[in-house]
């Protein structure tokens, strides 16, 4: 079994921490918060407790999974592929294209493993809508429409865009299957200056195709729901039901409407970042590209860095 370091045990760290101990990988973990540490080493026995990167160089450790703060990833997963490690990192992958392609280039050159934590690309649910699409079960793919709103937890150093929208947009490129022809967005700051608390993001794709997201985290109730809309009826993912509803309704070539009713063809409930870190240790022994590599997160930075500079954001 591939043997991994942790670095970073903070909000979402300490879900890489323990299903990678579950998994049986993890040796290490690292974090300058001590208190962070004592806690991993009271639930994890047996796991190197480090408070320094410079420690973990020295350990014959292959692979680092990173989930620190979003500006420090570039230079942590730079210096790791320098030293020989293989490397998972949580999005967003970096702040811009240009860094994302080094490391891609990187990687490469260096024979290692690059990848990016896009947790959705996991999720069983959005596997069978991507099968559904590749086997043209409702016929062509007109839009995708993305919800993810809430009353949540408004950050300083990034936008709604930034916070909650990379996971819908990894998802929207991975269901079309390209990269946008335009992008287009609008976004409001309301609590804080220069931060948009609630923003519209738009995607125009060759072959007519579009993909929509509205992300938020200033709205009454929450919602996280993809709607595929298809030549001959709409799927409509729940990601709190964990559900894939069947609307049979379109409108057909004589604009009438058609409604056939409604059915659940999916349901599941089961862990996507376990699935997700389990295929990064596969990764790991077998050298075989990561579903969500470091190529396929370029395709995302690059939208998040359009639609910033369009916002007039700097990152």
């Amino acid at each position: 079994m591939v043997k991994v370091a942790v670095i970073g045990a903070g909000n979402w760290g300490k879900n890489l921490v323990k299903n990678f101990y579950e998994l049986g990988s993890l040796s290490a973990v690292v974090d300058e918060d001590e208190g962070r540490l004592n806690k991993v080493g009271k639930d994890y026995k047996g796991v190197h407790l480090l408070t320094s990167l410079n420690d973990l160089w020295k350990m014959a450790i292959p692979a680092v999974a990173i989930a620190t703060p979003a500006p420090t990833h570039y230079e942590i997963t730079k210096t790791a592929l320098t030293k020989g490690r293989d490397v998972f990192v949580e999005k967003p992958f970096t702040l811009n294209a240009s860094q994302a392609e080094e490391l891609v280039t990187l990687a490469k050159s260096s024979g290692r493993i690059i990848m990016v934590g896009h947790l959705l690309l996991y999720q069983p649910a959005i596997r069978w809508i991507k099968d559904c699409i590749l086997k043209n079960t409702l016929g062509k793919l007109y839009f995708l429409h993305q919800e993810r709103l809430n009353l949540g937890r408004a950050r300083r150093g990034e936008n709604a865009l930034w916070s909650l929208g990379v996971h819908d947009v990894a998802v929207f490129l991975d269901l079309v299957g390209r990269n946008p022809q335009r992008v287009e967005v609008v976004g409001q700051p309301v609590l804080q200056k220069d931060v948009e608390d609630d923003v519209y993001l738009h995607l125009a794709f060759s072959g007519g195709v579009a993909a929509h997201l509205h992300a938020s985290w200033l709205w009454p109730g929450k919602y996280r729901r993809l709607t595929a809309v298809f030549e001959r009826g709409m799927l409509v993912y729940d990601e709190i039901a964990q559900t894939v509803t069947l609307h049979k309704k379109y409108i057909n070539s004589k604009l009438e409407n058609m409604d056939e009713g409604q059915q659940v063809v999916f349901k599941g409930n089961s862990e996507p970042l376990k699935l997700e870190l389990k295929h990064f240790i596969e990764c790991c022994q077998s050298r075989q590209r990561p579903y969500s590599d470091g190529e396929s997160a370029v395709g995302v930075v690059k939208i998040l860095e359009e639609a910033s500079n369009k916002l007039g954001v700097k990152m």
